[in-house]
């Protein structure tokens, strides 16, 4: 075996030793106590209090998960139905419901509701070690307060801690204010996104961990 094939291998098995360790975390969050709370201002001088939690999808509560798609409807149904993907309810609940889906989710201190979600997973991607961010969604009364950008910032955190190489993402393209987001968070187009000549309706894109 060469040494170039030696380090290959290496790395592999290392990659592979990470992703085993992330995936055995129940809660990957508590390490990490300056997320749990978000707290912004209102306009009327109040502060919105939010807690967010890492749940797994066994550990989801069917209405939280029913509610999770209802909001992906409210928030990118219109852009999936304006493109050739098209937006289909039965595959997007089924995503929604795999079983090794992992859910980040802030909910409001005062009114109890649930605010905002991410859906996640520590994998192999094309021979890369990634958290790869499947879904972002903010409900309406929240956006632009900050709360999505932290959202990320805690995935990119995890990523960190459990040496993943890149947290990897996709976005529609006629999702103009997600492009715009995730470019302010240093998020760019991957390498492995689609070729211009696939005329693909979205972009994979990502940011590197290290």
């Amino acid at each position: 075996m060469s040494v170039s094939e030696t380090v290959t291998r290496n790395q592999a098995t290392s990659q592979q030793r990470c992703l085993q360790v992330a995936n055995q975390q129940t809660n990957p969050l508590s390490e990490f106590p300056e997320f749990l709370n978000f707290t912004c201002s209102q306009n009327d001088g109040t502060d919105l209090q939010l807690k967010l939690q890492c749940k797994r999808k066994a550990d989801m509560d069917p209405k939280l998960l029913k509610w999770a798609f209802k909001l992906a409807e409210r928030n990118v149904g219109p852009q999936y139905r304006a493109c050739s993907l098209g937006w289909q309810p039965k595959i997007k609940q089924a995503d929604l419901n795999k079983p090794w889906a992992r859910y980040l989710v802030a909910t409001d201190m005062t009114t109890k509701k649930p605010a905002a979600y991410t859906m996640f997973r520590f994998d192999l991607d094309y021979g890369r070690s990634v958290l790869y961010c499947y879904e972002l969604q903010v409900e309406a009364e929240y956006q632009r307060k900050g709360l999505g950008a932290f959202m990320m910032k805690a995935l990119e955190k995890m990523a960190q801690h459990f040496s993943m190489e890149r947290v990897v993402l996709t976005v529609l393209k006629n999702n103009e204010d997600g492009m715009r987001f995730y470019r302010t968070l240093g998020y760019e187009v991957d390498e492995m996104s689609p070729d211009k000549e696939e005329n693909a309706a979205y972009e994979i894109m990502s940011k590197p961990m290290f």
